[in-house]
């Protein structure tokens, strides 16, 4: 029996093809967990594309059946540990120092106030500023939870496969990252009443 196969390059391009349409199916989800990851828009677009370079590299591992935003958000976590693992400690600098440009010369520092930048005004009104302050002074851990359950909606089981750790970890993390957010957010955010 002869069989026709498809040529390599028809296969890198349905391959091509499938990883760009699952992207644009979860691209909201993928840069929502990115951001609360990360706390800034430019952070979260870098950690993104870092994120969807290797995930394309790896998408011949992905099992097809499998929902592909966990396993993304897998790779976007992995990605994240690795850049804050990478990124080297932070260094203050007083604002009163001068900087110096490549001759040698002073220059004074300038601030930009983006308060009144149209695109930081309509991300203020989508984004609320208290919580996402209070989310990144979370553990890392705990934050991750918190996103991946709580924002995004996850079971505990996928949470716990994305973050590594077993169920009852997850709903650890998950229990001790509320009561920190419960603390911080007090006199912030109204108090839901459930009931």
């Amino acid at each position: 029996m002869f069989r026709l196969r498809k040529s390599k390059s028809a296969e890198a391009e349905l391959s091509r093809s499938l990883f760009e349409d699952l992207i644009r199916q979860h691209q909201a989800s993928i840069y929502r967990v990115a951001y609360r990851l990360t706390g800034n828009h430019e952070d979260a677009e870098d950690l993104v594309q870092e994120a969807l370079i290797e995930a394309f590299e790896a998408f011949g591992r992905f099992r097809a059946g499998t929902y592909f935003d966990r396993w993304l958000f897998r790779i976007l976590r992995n990605t994240y540990i690795d850049e804050a693992r990478a990124r080297p400690k932070i260094v203050l600098q007083s604002l009163d120092t001068p900087m110096e440009n490549d001759e040698g010369t002073a220059l004074a520092r300038e601030i930009m106030d983006w308060s009144s930048h149209p695109e930081s005004l309509l991300l203020a009104a989508e984004l609320d500023e208290p919580i996402q302050q209070a989310l990144m002074s979370l553990p890392e851990d705990f934050r991750l939870v918190v996103v991946l359950s709580d924002m995004e909606g996850l079971s505990y089981e996928e949470v716990s496969r994305i973050a590594g750790c077993p169920v009852g970890t997850v709903r650890s993390r998950l229990h001790r990252a509320r009561m920190l957010l419960k603390a911080k957010l007090k006199g912030v955010v109204p108090v839901r009443n459930v009931g």
